[in-house]
């Protein structure tokens, strides 16, 4: 489902245009019925207009994305700054194109958002590269810093870690390592101590880490 979310009716019926036959379509005028359309019908695009009455920009646009995590924004307005527009991708949103954007291209941004790409302006793509370079620093950092740590084990400390890592049990793991479970917890409490962390799921993220995916990007042309 699509949901559409304007206070103007002409934007509304060339949006509406643009995404016919890409599924079911729902329109909202105003921000109650568009907080009430996400929990209700839980669309799986929303097509919003950033001068929505009472929308609070990206505060506003933040609040809707958490009525329903999935369902993907794409936000059409008049002339709005570069730093604006970078911070409406920020909040997570998916696209940002011109509110009087011809009906043709609205299907492709929807299409494009749909298969799990961006739709960003070529102005805005250096944004992205520095964005996506200052994560990977950082992450690199990260890495370093967590190899640091885990290179102060002992082989049968990181042997444990590796296994609390994968979800094993103090049980499970004296079994497969065949040794008492007191011993999996002496163990465990040096690692604790060596790693300063206090519990079994700090210890697994410091072990297994998390990455997503990230998402591909389509440049506006």
């Amino acid at each position: 489902m699509i949901l559409l979310a304007s206070s103007s009716q002409d934007d509304l019926f060339r949006w509406e245009q643009g995404v016919r036959g890409l599924a079911p379509i729902f329109c909202s005028t105003n921000l109650d019925s568009v907080r009430g359309e996400l929990v209700r019908i839980k669309p799986s695009i929303l097509l919003l207009d950033h001068d929505l009455p009472k929308l609070d920009g990206p505060n506003g646009i933040s609040g809707l994305m958490k009525l329903n995590p999935e369902t993907k924004v794409i936000v059409l307005s008049r002339a709005i700054s570069d730093e604006i527009e970078w911070g409406l991708f920020r909040t997570g949103v998916r696209g940002c194109c011109r509110g009087d954007i011809e009906p043709e291209q609205i299907k492709n941004v929807v299409e494009a958002v749909q298969q799990g790409e961006l739709w960003i302006r070529r102005a805005l793509s250096w944004h992205l590269l520095n964005e996506l370079v200052m994560i990977t620093q950082e992450k690199n950092k990260i890495k370093q810093v967590v190899s640091e740590l885990l290179a102060n084990l002992t082989r049968r400390e990181y042997e444990i870690a590796t296994l609390v890592g994968n979800g094993e049990s103090n049980k499970q793991i004296a079994r497969r390592l065949d040794i008492t479970e007191r011993t999996v917890k002496a163990h465990l409490t040096e690692v604790f101590r060596k790693l300063d962390v206090a519990d079994r799921l700090k210890l697994a993220l410091i072990v297994k880490g998390s990455v997503s995916p990230p998402n591909s990007t389509r440049i506006e042309h």
